[in-house]
C-alpha cells in the first residue's frame, strides 16, 4: 500500500525518491524501551496536558501523549520516532496500552509534535535522509506534521515551525510572545515560574481571550481566593446592617 498520491489531504505525497506507506507493525516488532530523559522533560509534558484537561479541552477521540512512537514505512524500512509531546485530534480507537501510532491506518496525522532540547547533538534539527532518518526530516517530509515545536527549557527559547510549501518555516510570535494555533483555538507561549519543585521556563496555553489555562494547584488557589473574597464581602455586609440597627438574622429569605 505504497503512498504515491499528490493530494496532501488524503495522505502525504511521496517525497522525491522515497516510497512511504502506512502499515501495521509486525506482531514481532520490538519497540524500544522508554528513552532516557532528564527529570524536567516529564514535568514539561505533563504540565501541557494538565491544563488542557482541567480546561475541559481533551476529548475521548484525541491522543495527547509523550515519548510515544510515531510510525511509518519508508522504502520498506519501519521508522519509529518518539517526540517528547504530541497532539493528534482524532484517532479511530483509543487504546489504554497503546505505545505506537501509524497515521491514516489508525487515524489522523498529528497536528503538533514537540521536542524539548536536553543535549547538544542537534538531533531535533537532523535532516538526514538515509535510514534511520533524522527527526526534522521525518516530521517534515515523511509525516508532514503541520506544526513542529522545539523548546529549550533552560533559556526559554521557543521555536515554532509551520509546514508551508512542504517545508517548515519559523513563525514569529505575537506581541505577547505567543503563537495562535487555529485548530486548537489556543495560544501557546512560554511562562517562567515554579511547579513541582522545578523553577524555570515552561510551555503554557492561553485561550482566545488571553486567559491563562491554569494548573491544578493554581485552580485551587484561585477558588480559595474567590471564596475568601466572598467571605469578606459577607462580613462587610453584616457589619453595615448591624450599624444600621438591622439584625442580619431577621432578614427575609
Amino acid at each position: 500500500m505504497a503512498t504515491q498520491l499528490s493530494e496532501p489531504q488524503t495522505a502525504p505525497k511521496t517525497v522525491q525518491e522515497l516510497v512511504i506507506s502506512w502499515e501495521a507493525l509486525p506482531d514481532d516488532f520490538q519497540l524500544e524501551d522508554e528513552p532516557l530523559e532528564n527529570t524536567g522533560q516529564p514535568l514539561l509534558a505533563g504540565a501541557l496536558r494538565e491544563s488542557l484537561e482541567i480546561a475541559g479541552f481533551i476529548k475521548p477521540e484525541m491522543l495527547i501523549v509523550s515519548n510515544f512512537g510515531l510510525c511509518a514505512t519508508v522504502n520498506n524500512d519501519i521508522v519509529v520516532k518518539a517526540p517528547d509531546w504530541l497532539y493528534i485530534p482524532n484517532v479511530k480507537e483509543v487504546l489504554p496500552e497503546r505505545r505506537s501510532y501509524t497515521a491514516f491506518l489508525e487515524g489522523e496525522l498529528p497536528l503538533i509534535v514537540m521536542e524539548f532540547l536536553s543535549h547538544n547533538d542537534g538531533g531535533e534539527y537532523s535532516v538526514k535522509r538515509s535510514f534511520p532518518p533524522g527527526k526534522w526530516f521525518f516530521y517534515e517530509q515523511v509525516l508532514q506534521v503541520p506544526i513542529y515545536i522545539i523548546f529549550e527549557p533552560n533559556g526559554g527559547l521557543l521555536e515554532f515551525y509551520e509546514l508551508k510549501n512542504d517545508r517548515y518555516q519559523l513563525q514569529l510570535p505575537d506581541k505577547n510572545g505567543r503563537h495562535w494555533i487555529e485548530n486548537m483555538g489556543l495560544f501557546l507561549g512560554t511562562w517562567q515560574g515554579e511547579k513541582e519543585g522545578r523553577n524555570g521556563y515552561w510551555l503554557r496555553w492561553w485561550d482566545k481571550d488571553g486567559n491563562l489555562l491554569l494548573w491544578g494547584l493554581e485552580q485551587i488557589a484561585k477558588e480559595k481566593e474567590v471564596a475568601e473574597q466572598e467571605r469578606k464581602e459577607k462580613e462587610r455586609l453584616i457589619a453595615y446592617l448591624v450599624s444600621q440597627g438591622i439584625d442580619p438574622n431577621n432578614l427575609p429569605t
